[in-house]
């Protein structure tokens, strides 16, 4: 298709704006290239390939209103990937389900199907895919549900027999996390934990807080980076309701390499699982926040106290003499609190 010049150019614009940090920016974009539909596919087709998790994401969505043949092949590879975009690309495929493209619907058919019964596959990409056939011939719907009835996966198996979706969502998004693939939006797994870690394996949640913290270190956008933080938080208190000291080590490491606040989430762990190797770094932080921020100094004042009560520390105490020689102004305020 011939693509004018000013249009050409107004798409080069909008398939730039899908890898922005800035959500209304992002939204808007895609919504416009839904728009002009047809006229915008083959550039981002073209994108797609050399583009980002969050832009690729983004350029799913935005063909999903486009009917285009060439949308399988791509969301073939995408959805093996999982998360957000295996999700994306199982919506993008239900849209070219009822195609008068040749065998594009039967394709995207075939692929939706094997990815509802593929135990390989992420759970919420297998439910997702299931949700996509919802709008299929009964005896299409029945098949797949009938073989999911069986499956081993208790969230598929609760869809399968039209429980509530979001409690299916939700158990797919804490098992897949468990064994180590995390969703793209951190919100939806801080809300599958609120009521699954408190009986999860310890040992579990332990590599469930260090695939946290590897993901935190990943994404580019420092608000997103916050959110997983604030997952890690949750779980950290989570574990200190159950009086485990098995992930100590990283509320430590995380107080030790704070820049400046990190959820109270931390400090409220601390203060009931806390241990003395915790005093040196809660006393560094207390020293490079300076005068300024008085409500961060004041939390870590109080973890800190709870620790040295709890702890039965004295000024005599081998940690207190080291705290004293690094940070002698933060020694002496810390003690006087």
């Amino acid at each position: 298709m011939v693509i004018k010049t000013s249009a050409a150019s107004e798409i080069q614009q909008l398939i730039a704006a899908l890898g922005a940090e800035d959500d209304v920016r992002r939204e808007a974009a895609i919504a416009r290239l839904a728009v002009l539909g047809a006229r915008a596919v083959d550039r981002l087709i073209a994108a797609y390939e050399p583009a980002d998790r969050e832009t690729r994401i983004a350029i799913l969505r935005a063909l999903e209103s486009a009917g285009d043949r060439r949308l399988v092949p791509i969301a073939r590879q995408a959805l093996p990937a999982g998360g957000d975009l295996g999700i994306a690309a199982a919506s993008a495929l239900r849209s070219l389900l009822d195609s008068p493209h040749g065998s594009a619907g039967t394709d995207a058919l075939d692929v939706l199907v094997a990815t509802a019964l593929d135990p390989a596959a992420d759970r919420r990409v297998r439910l997702a895919a299931f949700e996509a056939l919802q709008d299929m011939p009964p005896e299409v719907r029945a098949r797949v549900a009938a073989a999911l009835q069986a499956d081993p996966d208790p969230g598929l198996k609760a869809r399968a027999i039209d429980l509530p979706r979001d409690a299916a969502a939700a158990e797919a998004v804490w098992q897949d996390a468990l064994e180590g693939r995390l969703p793209d939006a951190p919100a939806m797994l801080r809300e599958a934990a609120q009521t699954r870690a408190q009986s999860a394996p310890l040992s579990a949640l332990q590599k469930l807080i260090e695939a946290i913290r590897a993901r935190e270190g990943s994404v580019r956008a420092q608000a997103k980076r916050t959110e997983w933080q604030g997952v890690r938080g949750a779980l950290h208190q989570a574990l200190a309701l159950r009086g485990s000291r098995v992930a100590v080590y990283d509320l430590r490491e995380t107080i030790e390499g704070a820049g400046g606040p990190v959820p109270v989430s931390f400090l409220a762990a601390l203060h009931v699982v806390g241990d003395a190797s915790c005093l040196e770094p809660l006393a560094g932080a207390y020293a490079r926040a300076g005068s300024g921020d008085a409500r961060w100094r004041h939390q870590l004042g109080e973890a800190f106290h709870a620790i040295g009560r709890r702890e039965k520390i004295t000024r005599r105490h081998a940690v207190m003499k080291r705290i004293a020689s690094r940070w002698p102004e933060a020694a002496i305020a810390l003690w006087s609190q």
